[in-house]
């Protein structure tokens, strides 16, 4: 997507903090020498000689209105819950700031990257990611092997890809860190990964179920034993609809075993095993384990190869509920996909309570969406225009969104319970069903992207890809 002219160079940026910025409205444009050139709708020789005496360099100031000047905030320097990004600039206590700046804007990951001439530092804000800070490279090593002693990490292998976790515990806050280590062609690439602790807050109806799929979903759950699996690809919020169903499913009468990597969120009442590979702790192995433990849910984090897929099969069928996630692009793929790893069929068909395939789509902002006439060159060659989609909703951007035309994310779901007819269909390796699926009223991924951008909550951007399938 190409820069708006409000988008400001992340060198620029890190002239000043958030708290600066909306203070004293000002917008750093150019810095050449010791003399940086700011834009703001306050100019006055009494904010000259502050900003003089604040930063210790010669400063230049442009006279702009105030909409721009808001508009360059709100693009530039994000707020969230009040709260504002502390200075950034590379101190000793430089770590702690940028982790507790990516967790109140909201982000999920953070990545620092090293290049030739500088290395950059980039948050993941509802899907996607946005540079926020740049290092210079004498001070790149030290941030790394920073990082790498809080996860746990050996400092002095840099050929090897690494993983580890770090704790943060404050007197009103408390998250993990999930750390992956990759030697790349300039130095060490580093991913960190924000998990948030407690699973409390999640609630399945909140997640973007319309009202039949919830009713369809939550009836299958209740079922004693089986298997439910959900499929999307990594970021689609498949461990966030696990955790919503087992906090419902967790009582004081059941027993509830987990094995994840990583674990994402913790639940009281429930046991949970991280993933050690390395010491041969794997899906597998752990599952044959926990048949001994008396379980009676299980939820494995992710069914990899046969061996999972089997075991958890082997489960379900000796009387245990199973939960686990799976990379297909649809819920029926899923059942292909299990074919393919060696299950037959008829022990997929005996077991399966319901597939699930789910995506995340950025919700637009009510604020300044713009209605528009759908046209076809909008839209993929392989799709036929419904007749009641008449119009669709652009993404434009005002403060409210920080200038994105987006605002949060909401689920959306392709649910198939498993009936007697779907069972036939499976044990004789019939997998053509979208004329069931059309009769039952069953809506898919494609269906429910469509209803969507009718009633203005996404864009066709958004779901073009669902649109295409």
């Amino acid at each position: 997507m190409p820069k708006t002219s409000y988008d400001i160079d992340t060198s620029l940026l890190q002239l000043i903090n958030t708290q600066q910025a909306y203070h004293y409205r000002i917008v750093p444009i150019e810095s050449k020498g010791d003399i940086i050139t700011f834009k703001s709708d306050k100019v006055s020789k009494k904010l000259k000689q502050e900003l003089q005496i604040v930063l210790n360099k010669d400063i230049e100031l442009i006279e702009d209105t105030s909409e721009n000047i808001e508009q360059y905030l709100s693009t530039n320097f994000r707020q969230q819950s009040g709260k504002r990004i502390e200075d950034l600039h590379y101190s000793t206590d430089f770590l702690e700031k940028l982790l507790f700046a990516a967790k109140d804007i909201g982000s999920s990951d953070i990545h620092f990257e090293p290049y030739e001439h500088k290395c950059r530092v980039r948050f993941r804000l509802d899907g996607k990611l946005k540079e926020h800070f740049v290092i210079a490279l004498s001070n790149y090593p030290t941030i790394i092997n920073k990082l790498k002693i809080r996860a746990g990490l050996d400092i002095s292998e840099k050929r090897l890809p690494q993983d580890g976790r770090i704790s943060i515990k404050t007197v009103s806050d408390e998250f993990d860190i999930r750390v992956s280590s990759l030697p790349t062609l300039h130095g060490e690439k580093m991913v960190l990964r924000i998990l948030s602790k407690d699973a409390n807050h999640i609630q399945l109806e909140s997640l973007g179920f319309t009202k039949q799929e919830f009713i369809t979903y939550t009836e299958t759950i209740k079922k004693p034993n089986g298997i439910i699996l959900i499929s999307g690809p990594t970021g689609s919020g498949k461990t966030t609809t696990l955790y919503a169903t087992l906090k419902i499913l967790n009582t004081d009468q059941t027993n509830i075993l987990t094995i994840e990597d990583p674990i994402e969120y913790t639940l009281e009442g429930i046991n949970q095993v991280q993933l050690k590979e390395n010491i041969g702790l794997d899906f597998s192995s752990t599952l044959r384990t926990f048949l001994r433990q008396d379980p009676d849910i299980i939820m494995v984090g992710e069914i990899r190869d046969a061996e999972t897929a089997n075991m958890a099969i082997r489960a379900a069928m000796t009387g245990h509920l199973v939960l686990s996630t799976i990379h297909t692009n649809s819920a029926w793929a899923t059942i292909s996909r299990l074919i393919d790893m060696g299950i037959p069929s008829f022990l997929i068909a005996s077991t399966l309570n319901v597939s699930v395939a789910q995506r995340l789509v950025r919700k637009l902002c009510d604020n300044c969406k713009k209605e528009t006439p759908v046209s076809k060159e909008l839209l993929p060659s392989s799709f036929e225009i419904p007749k009641y989609l008449k119009k669709h909703y652009k993404a434009v951007g005002c403060n409210n969104c920080h200038h994105t035309g987006y605002y949060g994310r909401k689920a959306i779901y392709e649910i198939i319970p498993i009936t007697k007819t779907l069972i036939n269909s499976i044990r004789n390796n019939e997998l053509q069903v979208d004329d069931y699926l059309q009769e039952n009223g069953i809506e898919t991924l494609k269906s429910n992207s469509v209803r969507l951008i009718n009633e203005g909550i996404t864009s066709i951007e958004e779901v073009y890809a669902l649109l295409s399938e």
